[in-house]
């Protein structure tokens, strides 16, 4: 794959991920569609989308998959939609992405992974950032809508690390994809009488399913192979950013101070963590037990 072809295809996939933020939160901020619809929606295009693609490549998602990732996919859909019937679009990502990130780090702590000096410190930077973004005040957030984005970020970081090192990743996000939507389902039907739907809201449910989760997914995992580890976890800080630009023009949302320094803080401490960890890496002398 050619450079040039790397850098479009990693950008398509970064602003395909952080149009899921924009389209959910212009769904449920201007069209009549409530947060379980949308939900269930934007699993069945996703799902949909990724089996054309798994069948284009002549693939099979037939057994791909679990049901316990797929509830953590569910969780953090409905999570997801949830939130942003109150949150702005840039804070609903930046707080997404950061307990994605936490999440994975604390589990690479928990399994024994220890922490540089460096390390910590962005780790602490982050944390004071999410802290200083939900502390009292007339710009803080929602703090329902935080804590239920903060959990879809806990949820989803859950799903990356059950699907980490998976033969064929494509097909394994198809198969939980198809799994997740009898889940969303039932929830529609418990929430049956709240239910509201027009077809703009149907459209945005839909696009955010099948363009920017499906084909986004498609593409970051066809393009993943070609970028270094570090590459592909920085390159994701990235998100937030474009969430936060499209939700100023598109949705005409401020971009507040405290937002700008908690995005600071949370993704400088994000960066901070993972290249140190990489460089570390880089630096360990090679011996029998770390060259395999």
């Amino acid at each position: 794959m050619t450079y040039a072809r790397i850098i479009i295809l990693t950008s398509l996939a970064m602003v395909a991920f952080a149009g899921n933020s924009l389209l959910c939160r212009v769904a449920l901020r201007h069209t009549s569609i409530d947060a379980a619809s949308f939900t269930t929606i934007r699993l069945i295009s996703g799902a949909a989308m990724l089996w054309l693609v798994v069948r284009i490549r002549r693939g099979t998602y037939a057994g791909r998959g679990n049901w316990l990732s797929a509830s953590a996919l569910f969780v953090y859909a409905a999570g997801f939609s949830f939130a942003y019937m109150s949150l702005p679009a840039a804070t609903g990502a930046l707080l997404l992405f950061g307990a994605v990130q936490a999440t994975m780090i604390g589990y690479g702590i928990r399994a024994g992974e220890r922490l540089l000096k460096l390390q910590l410190v962005g780790l602490i930077l982050a944390l004071g950032g999410v802290v200083g973004l939900l502390l009292p005040g007339i710009s803080a957030p929602p703090l329902y809508g935080s804590v239920l984005m903060l959990g879809a970020g806990m949820a989803w970081g859950i799903y990356s690390l059950r699907g980490k090192g998976a033969d064929d990743p494509v097909s394994v996000t198809a198969g939980n994809f198809l799994r997740a939507v009898p889940i969303a389902a039932a929830l529609s039907l418990l929430t049956l009488k709240e239910s509201s739907l027009d077809m703009a809201g149907f459209w945005y449910a839909a696009s955010s399913g099948a363009l920017a989760s499906g084909i986004g997914y498609a593409i970051w995992y066809a393009v993943l192979p070609s970028l270094k580890a570090t590459n592909a976890a920085t390159v994701q800080l990235s998100v937030p950013v474009i969430a936060a630009l499209g939700a100023a023009v598109i949705l005409g949302e401020p971009i507040t101070l405290r937002l700008v320094l908690a995005s600071t803080a949370i993704l400088g401490g994000i960066a901070l963590t993972i290249l140190e960890k990489q460089h570390a890496k880089n630096t360990q002398p090679i011996t029998p037990a770390n060259r395999l």
